[in-house]
């Protein structure tokens, strides 16, 4: 047998509920319990319980120190890999790409028309019994700018093609040539933001886009201009947001907020303009079987000594 016969695997998830993971392997369970099912110490393949915040998911990582995978669910990594600092060379961290993309772009896509067509003023309407008709703003003919264009950035670009956009443009760290058309690389943004009607964020939280978002992007924005969050908070500057939408110059639409969660009082809960959903991209009924075929894809290839996909990051 190969180098994970009798090794430990951490699963968020029951093994019994997960189709097709290798034989070999000892499975213990934990969604970030108080206890631990085992000793860290002899953990090989750690996969990261879910949406349980930074503190949990670090917390057994202190005492793996024979790791030789970290499994995130989530598309970011960025709330696991700074604790991987100091360990020894050649340790794996995976994210999720293919788990959230439909999710997350399906997401998108709704803020967006709900905030073009102020589905929330109709629902204020409703409960006072207000007919609320008139002209609203159409997906239709607007200039859309997708800020991150990975896996979800593409996954928002495919769900856009029947909306009968004016453009779609594309940026990303690295600038590539696509079958839909060029990505540009971040040097572009100001040209780019002065064209779109429609911002969408669906970039990786790392140190060249936390606080991307300033006061000198948000004025590049044409007056009326959508921004559209469903990457990470801190990507965006809630000072300079704010600053922008309670002088009514801009709409924003937040899947996710800095702080997060938005605590009771702050005042982007009540900032005009603003839509704010409780960062649920991911966190539908599409998650389970997809996050289960990652699961047991990883683990047999881990088993078979084959590549691992969606390494996003590699210690030493």
């Amino acid at each position: 047998m190969n180098s994970t016969t009798r090794t430990d695997v951490w699963l968020p998830l029951a093994a019994d509920e997960i189709e097709g993971l290798p034989e070999g392997p000892t499975y213990h369970f934990w969604d970030g319990g108080a206890d631990f099912p085992a000793d860290p110490a002899r953990c090989a393949f750690y996969v990261v319980p879910y949406m349980k915040g930074p503190e949990v998911s670090v917390r057994p990582l202190t005492g793996m120190r024979a790791v030789r995978v970290v499994q995130t669910l989530s598309a970011g990594t960025d709330h696991v890999e700074p604790a991987l600092r100091g360990f020894p060379a050649g340790v794996r961290l995976c994210n999720a790409q293919g788990v959230h993309e439909a999710s997350t772009a399906e997401l998108a896509l709704a803020l967006v028309l709900a905030s073009l067509r102020d589905l929330p003023g109709f629902v204020r309407g409703q409960d006072a019994e207000e007919w609320r008709s008139g002209f609203y703003p159409a997906l239709a003919d607007k200039s859309v700018l997708i800020v991150g264009y990975g896996s979800i950035g593409s996954a928002v670009e495919d769900r856009l093609a029947p909306f009968e956009c004016a453009r779609i443009a594309r940026v990303a760290r690295t600038p590539r040539t696509t079958a839909r058309g060029p990505v540009h690389g971040l040097g572009h943004l100001p040209a780019l933001l002065g064209e779109a009607d429609v911002v969408i964020l669906s970039t990786p939280l790392n140190p060249s886009t936390k606080g991307l978002v300033d006061a000198a992007f948000l004025a590049a924005m044409p007056d009326g201009a959508l921004l559209v969050n469903v990457s990470r908070g801190p990507v965006v500057d809630t000072g300079a947001l704010l600053a922008e939408l309670e002088a009514g110059r801009l709409r924003a639409a937040l899947d996710v907020t800095d702080p997060e969660p938005l605590p009771a009082g702050h005042p982007l809960w009540h900032a005009p303009h603003v839509l704010i959903s409780p960062h649920v991209g991911g966190s539908t009924s599409a998650f389970l079987p997809r996050a289960k075929r990652l699961i047991a894809g990883q683990l047999t290839r881990f088993a078979a000594g084959e590549p691992l996909h969606n390494v996003v990051h590699t210690t030493g």
